[in-house]
């Protein structure tokens, strides 16, 4: 809708420009056909782009790497180690793997998060409509009475005043905290912070890290896989994990097998990778089959993601639905009270 270029477009191209170049089509005849058949503007105009920079003597990766707002640092490197070494056609195909399995990952917690999601917005709307519609007419009848308000009865009313009167208040925060939040994002330190308290949280905090794991596996297979050497892996790793405690983690790693020490020692000393991981790793190293042993935990790690979401997802709806019950029966409990206890007077 807005231009851009979907994670699906470009795992769905990657795979036919695989396939076509295993059966030996010529780049720039694959680039073309593939132009033709492109069903989003901004992805055809960034095809035809490439071939013709590719036609004009530019070599593929760097054609890629021109365009980085699209192909990612992993997506260069992998093309780029399939282009020297003769395999290109096979790295594509293990790009779109790993797109595929990203994107499925991706599916399945944006999937988990939908229903909470929507009860929880649904909730906070009910919420709204009874302070700033309902609450006022209960506002105008106790006022009447004269009669004194029960301390819950007073809060409600006090909270539905404050949200009519400062309704320009509220906005203004909400703004300034979105502001607030993209500012934390681009801080380092920041988001190191929030992503190490979010990984200690009780279920949500398994979820991430084992995502995490999950994805580290997937990459640093794949890339390994497609011939990148294992320093360069690593830091693209880190680059795209989306984690920053990872991040440090997976960099500590490259920094350390640079200077001539195993892979496993920082992994095992940063306590985000379960000693499952660190073992395998560590046999993967000893045996020169580490790619082999991050699919295995590759495949693992999905199986325990899906089981952690629908697991989930089985605790979220009953507590979303009681959070929003709780929210409306707490409304209507402060605006009856009154009445009860002026029809117990009469009495």
């Amino acid at each position: 809708m807005f231009g851009g270029v979907s994670s699906k477009d470009i795992a769905t191209f990657t795979r036919q420009f695989g396939v076509m170049t295993r059966a030996g089509v010529p780049v720039v005849r694959c680039l073309g056909a593939l132009s033709e058949q492109a069903t989003n503007k901004r992805f055809y105009e960034v095809i035809k782009g490439i071939a013709d920079d590719v036609e004009e003597g530019l070599s593929l990766c760097d054609a890629f790497n021109k365009r980085n707002e699209i192909f990612s640092n992993l997506y260069v490197a992998m093309a780029r180690a399939g282009e020297e070494g003769g395999f290109l056609g096979q790295s594509l195909e293990s790009v779109a793997d790993w797109l595929d399995k990203s994107n499925a990952i991706q599916r399945r917690i944006r999937g988990a998060m939908a229903y909470p999601a929507v009860i929880f917005v649904v909730a906070v709307g009910i919420l709204i409509f009874m302070l700033v519609m309902i609450i006022p007419t209960f506002a105008q009848m106790f006022a009447g009475m004269g009669a004194e308000l029960p301390t819950l009865t007073k809060a409600t009313l006090g909270l539905s005043s404050f949200i009519r009167n400062y309704t320009w208040l509220i906005i203004l925060v909400l703004i300034a905290s979105a502001f607030g939040m993209r500012y934390l994002m681009k801080n380092e330190k920041a988001k190191f912070t929030l992503d190490r308290l979010i990984m200690s949280l009780p279920i949500f905090g398994i979820i991430i890290r084992k995502t995490a794991i999950s994805r580290f596996a997937t990459t640093m297979s794949s890339l390994l896989t497609s011939g990148v050497p294992i320093v360069d892996s690593l830091r693209i790793t880190a680059s795209t994990s989306g984690n920053k405690v990872v991040e440090n983690v997976v960099l500590s790693s490259a920094e350390r097998i640079s200077a001539g020490e195993s892979i496993v020692g920082p992994l095992k000393e940063s306590g985000v990778f379960p000693p499952l991981v660190t073992q395998l790793i560590a046999t993967g190293e000893e045996s020169g089959q580490i790619p082999e042993m991050l699919e295995r935990i590759s495949a693992f790690y999905n199986e325990e993601v899906d089981t952690a979401i629908d697991t989930l997802t089985s605790i979220m709806e009953p507590v979303m639905i009681v959070f929003m019950g709780g929210i409306v029966a707490v409304i209507l409990m402060s605006m009856y009270m009154p009445m009860f206890e002026i029809v117990s007077q009469v009495r």
